[in-house]
């Protein structure tokens, strides 16, 4: 792979949070809350997914074990600098998440799920996906692509046309297109951790939007219906798929800070350490 990594590091202690980003995105879309919870007093690593941030053929020919791979890989370095670690992800990344916690659960004291997209279901998806669930190889997929709708999964319309004037200055054209590879790659991630619901033990926070256009609320009600753990449900009701981002960032960031605080309380006494004040959960 030739991508530039983005990956970023921010804060320090040995209370630790992992934040994925989502299909055909970066890291930049974590930056919010990794920064608002290192404030917090917490060590926050946003890794870059393989595949991600660079070439358009990068991602046409990565694959969710790629993606699971980077994703992995930041959760072992965390594990190995901190005492507990909480796993957060958005859409894409919120699936990532969820193997990751099944898959080590030692490490993984619990999930915060950001718009979680099992199914790409909502309003702004073309019709042609539905076709998807039939379509048999990647090589076939590959003759599709999924323009991202024109208001970008974000409702804020000042932060949306920042983004596309930056993007237009990057020398792009406004026009984010996912390759058809990729979406057939998400739908068998999704099918991988659907598969693996019922290991998942640890507590979960989830805040999806209701206006999703990219993933209906019920990818979250499914989630809290099949998670064997307990699953604290926050539905937005002024943001759209990009919650980390959009206008209610801060209560995403808020809860966020919350269910961090009280995982890693339950770990106060053991470990002998004061875990990080939390001024959003006063």
């Amino acid at each position: 792979m030739t991508n530039q990594d983005q990956s970023y590091r921010v804060g320090s202690g040995r209370s630790g949070v992992v934040l994925l980003h989502g299909l055909a995105g970066s890291p930049v879309e974590m930056r919010y809350i990794a920064n608002g919870l290192a404030r917090e007093g917490y060590n926050v690593y946003c890794p870059q997914l393989a595949g991600h941030g660079s070439r358009a053929q990068d991602l046409r020919t990565s694959t969710w074990q790629d993606w699971f791979r980077s994703a992995e890989e930041a959760l072992l370095t965390m594990a190995a600098e901190c005492d507990t670690v909480v796993v957060g992800g958005l859409s894409t990344g919120a699936v990532l998440a969820l193997l990751l916690a099944a898959k080590h659960p030692g490490k993984v004291a619990g999930l915060a799920l950001y718009s979680p997209t099992l199914w790409l279901n909502g309003p702004s998806i073309p019709w042609y996906a539905r076709l998807f669930p039939i379509v048999p190889t990647k090589g076939l997929a590959g003759i599709f692509s999924f323009p991202a709708p024109k208001n970008l999964g974000i409702k804020d319309a000042r932060l949306r046309e920042f983004i596309k004037n930056s993007i237009t200055s990057n020398g792009g054209n406004c026009k984010v297109v996912t390759p058809g590879g990729a979406v057939i790659e998400h739908r068998w991630v999704a099918a991988a951790a659907r598969q693996a619901l019922h290991k998942i033990t640890q507590p979960v926070l989830i805040l999806h939007a209701r206006e999703d256009g990219y993933a209906s609320l019920d990818n979250a009600t499914y989630l809290q219906e099949n998670l064997k753990g307990s699953v604290d449900l926050v539905v937005l009701e002024d943001s759209y798929h990009m919650a980390t981002v959009d206008r209610q960032r801060g209560v995403v960031l808020e809860r966020t800070a919350a269910f961090a605080g009280r995982i890693f309380s339950v770990f106060k006494d053991q470990l002998g350490e004061t875990v990080p004040a939390l001024a959003a959960a006063a």
